[in-house]
């Protein structure tokens, strides 16, 4: 029969699953955590310690061993936090915890995660019409979308300063548009002299981007160019733009060949977690069966 949290409560190691909700959740100490914190915490740990439990007293547990080192090399990576040891057992008490329960939990906390690896080993092995389907089914994340190299022009709209006011922006916009119609090539050379974005110092360079990055209006106009074009002048709340499309890279596929590895990874961890989810139903509904009788 597993702990509850009740019949927890004089155990160190219940207080070691505490301070992680609290650090992982709240990232903070125990002595930190407000009311509603420290409350969510114990339903967070009541739980992971209720797991734990279950998983180290199950048959599957009993001929697994963890060595004094792995345990000494795990105190040691927390340990290595703290400034000194001092420091760290100081906190470790703030913490209702000691070296020994830490110690102690550590090794309740290896051999659980080696207990569910050894059960997720029990999974079936993926084969080629997973892979195929996965790949079917999630072909958005196989695809590289197109992209464009760009560069931008930005005259910014101020009625405080007389060059700026939307007619005389407007007016000084448009005269660039018409310089650049006929000499597209001198974008960067207008951009460091007449641009008033960061970037004029780039040539008004805004790099590789795919949809979706910029300003919607400066989006549509970008994918609207064909390569080596200049957009006509384009409104967005920061200003008046004129845009370059320097070059276009098509949206590709990528082929099963290459995203096959990845795909074994991702369905051999699915099916690990549901052959670890199966077998934790089954402890669970052993023990509610030993607890009724």
């Amino acid at each position: 029969m597993y702990a509850t949290r009740q019949e927890a409560a004089g155990d160190q190691g219940y207080n070691y699953h505490l301070l992680k909700a609290a650090l992982n959740t709240f990232q903070c100490n125990l002595g930190q955590l407000e009311p509603a914190q420290l409350t969510r915490a114990r339903q967070i740990a009541d739980k992971s310690f209720e797991i734990e439990s279950l998983v180290i007293a199950s048959p599957e547990a009993r001929d697994v061993f963890i060595a004094d080192s792995e345990v000494a090399r795990a105190v040691d990576e927390i340990e290595a936090k703290y400034a000194d040891h001092d420091e760290f057992v100081t906190d470790l008490a703030g913490n209702q915890l000691d070296e020994e329960t830490l110690r102690a939990s550590l090794r309740r906390e290896l051999l659980f995660d080696s207990v569910m690896r050894r059960v997720g080993a029990r999974s079936p092995a993926v084969n080629d019409l997973d892979v195929r389907l996965f790949y079917e089914l999630h072909i958005d994340r196989f695809t590289v979308p197109e992209r464009r190299t760009a560069r931008h022009i930005l005259i910014t709209v101020n009625p405080d300063y007389v060059e700026n006011t939307a007619a005389a922006a407007r007016a000084r916009i448009q005269q660039l548009a018409d310089k650049l119609r006929t000499s597209p090539r001198r974008f960067a050379k207008l951009a460091r002299h007449h641009s008033e974005c960061p970037t004029a110092l780039d040539g008004g360079k805004l790099g590789s981007l795919h949809r979706g990055k910029l300003y919607p209006q400066l989006d549509a106009a970008l994918f609207r160019l064909r390569e080596g074009e200049v957009s006509e002048v384009v409104e967005s709340e920061v200003g008046l733009h004129l845009l370059l499309c320097e070059r276009i890279e098509a949206g590709r596929k990528v082929p099963l060949s290459k995203a096959r590895t990845r795909i074994v990874e991702i369905l051999q961890q699915r099916k690990q977690r549901n052959c670890q989810k199966a077998w934790l139903g089954e402890l669970r509904r052993a023990a509610s069966l030993t607890k009724v009788s």
